[in-house]
């Protein structure tokens, strides 16, 4: 499988995200990627109003992402804001959504959504203020290879990992919009690898770009990228990682590794109850 991560940088306009994912993914479809992941909140950056924008998995913004995979005959993989219950003190909020959709090369259309489990609730920032917890995993099935489904802060949780590995993933795609701060690079670039290892499967983790190397402006205190995009082996092994600017990574994932990880290193069937 042939997968392409666009590290790109979003902003407020939500039209002018659509624009970009257009232009990314003509990227990815003319190296013949078959996948293309895109960043956590590429429908909207952090620290701009989320509820505004929230709309169904099946609304115009989704669906235009829709138009775009289908006509480059890709697979698309990108986050958005969906509208959530209010909490129990009336707050209203979203769901962080990823949307999988496009269609493979024997013409399967992928359509499948993904809620957030684990929220970001660290490092002074509070995304349940905001934000409704999903409850389900989700897995997607392209050209026979089952992809796993996971968001940003959900890699500090390995159990999720090691859940989509149980249930067949040889790769799980993790877009993210990772927070800024003293060793938050050094934390990302370790915690995907540590997932891998946890896994064996490779681990696709398409951030947002860092607003400053890209030119463009930031909100401060919202997590809002730091760049560093990375596939890695489901040895542990980094395969291509992007800067802090703007990029396209594209790898070709040979999925007989993660049968040769998972006999070498077989920590799904050692693994026991503590």
């Amino acid at each position: 499988m042939r997968i392409a991560a666009a590290q790109i940088v979003t902003g407020e306009d939500t039209q002018q995200n659509l624009e970009l994912v257009r232009e990314w993914t003509d990227k990815a479809a003319e190296a013949d990627a078959q996948v293309v992941v895109f960043p956590e909140a590429t429908h909207r950056q952090f620290g701009h109003n989320l509820t505004s924008i929230a709309e169904p998995v099946d609304g115009p913004w989704a669906q235009a992402v829709r138009g775009i995979a289908e006509e480059a005959g890709v697979v698309v993989v990108l986050g958005m804001f969906t509208p959530a219950s209010p909490s129990a003190e009336g707050r209203q909020r979203v769901t962080n959504t990823l949307l999988a959709v496009g269609v493979d090369s024997a013409g399967n259309r992928i359509d499948a959504s993904y809620d957030k489990i684990h929220l970001y609730d660290a490092f002074g920032f509070k995304e349940s203020d905001s934000v409704a917890p999903g409850e389900a995993t989700a897995r997607i099935d392209v050209d026979g290879v089952r992809l796993g489904l996971a968001t940003c802060y959900d890699v500090r949780f390995p159990a999720l990992f090691t859940a989509h590995a149980r249930a067949g993933a040889q790769v799980t795609v993790l877009p993210a919009s990772w927070g800024a701060g003293p060793g938050k690079v050094e934390q990302w670039q370790l915690l995907t690898r540590a997932r891998a290892l946890d896994s064996t499967q490779y681990i696709v983790a398409c951030g947002q770009g860092s607003p400053a190397a890209a030119g463009a402006p930031a909100v401060d205190g919202a997590p809002t990228g730091v760049g560093h995009s990375a596939i890695v082996s489901p040895m542990g092994k980094v395969l291509a990682e992007a800067g802090e600017q703007p990029e396209l990574l594209v790898v070709d994932l040979d999925l007989e590794t993660v049968d040769t990880a998972r006999r070498n290193v077989p920590v799904l069937e050692n693994a026991r109850p503590v």
